[in-house]
């Protein structure tokens, strides 16, 4: 288990830095990227959002990377082109320490299938 959480802090730790690269600015934590995700997800670009609109794109987000494990199924999207998704696979009962690991897992599959991102370690 200690191999397999080393693996994927420094996955997590070369994508935070791939992101860095991509938008000039090293996101903070998992939060930030979410919303980022709900942001791409959302596609109306970049603009000031509402604290329920940011809340509602990190859900997106969630949503999104949890739908590559079969967790949600994506029903639509609204008048205003925001998304709505349904739960389809009940999500199994994790601590806040696991259910980090679980989306921080899912993210890395999404830049790996949405932008082709592969993780390349740093050989010393």
């Amino acid at each position: 288990m200690f191999k397999r959480d080393l693996e994927l802090d420094r996955t997590w730790a070369a994508l935070l830095s791939s992101m860095e690269s991509m938008i000039g600015k090293r996101p903070k934590d998992l939060n930030e990227v979410l919303y980022l995700i709900g942001i791409q997800e959302l596609g109306q670009g970049a603009k000031r959002f509402s604290k329920e609109e940011k809340q509602d794109l990190m859900h997106i987000a969630i949503c999104k990377v949890l739908s590559l494990a079969g967790y949600y199924e994506l029903e639509g999207s609204d008048a205003q082109g925001w998304p709505h998704w349904r739960l389809i696979k009940k999500l199994p009962h994790f601590d806040m320490l696991e259910q980090e690991k679980l989306l921080k897992m899912h993210v890395i599959e999404y830049f790996e299938k949405e932008f082709e991102w592969k993780f390349s370690p740093v050989i010393d």
